[in-house]
């Protein structure tokens, strides 16, 4: 299984878009709070949400189904 992680912050409209896209396609994913670590706000404060597929970023501000459906699939 490969890993995504959502860089995520609350009251983000963005992130719960990006959140449902993910369950939409049945993605198992973790979340990190971007606000919870000063260096991570830092890298992502303008930039949420972004997601990471094993380790790489794949996607900032939106996420794109079909692209996303390529990405896991060449894992």
């Amino acid at each position: 299984m490969i890993e995504v992680v959502l860089y995520t912050r609350a009251g983000c409209h963005l992130c719960d878009e990006a959140k449902q896209v993910l369950r939409d396609e049945g993605v198992e994913f973790s979340t990190v709070d971007i606000d919870s670590d000063a260096g991570l706000r830092a890298l992502y404060n303008e930039e949420v949400p972004v997601v990471f597929i094993g380790g790489r970023k794949a996607f900032k501000y939106h996420v794109d189904r079909r692209e996303l459906r390529k990405r896991l699939a060449r894992g």
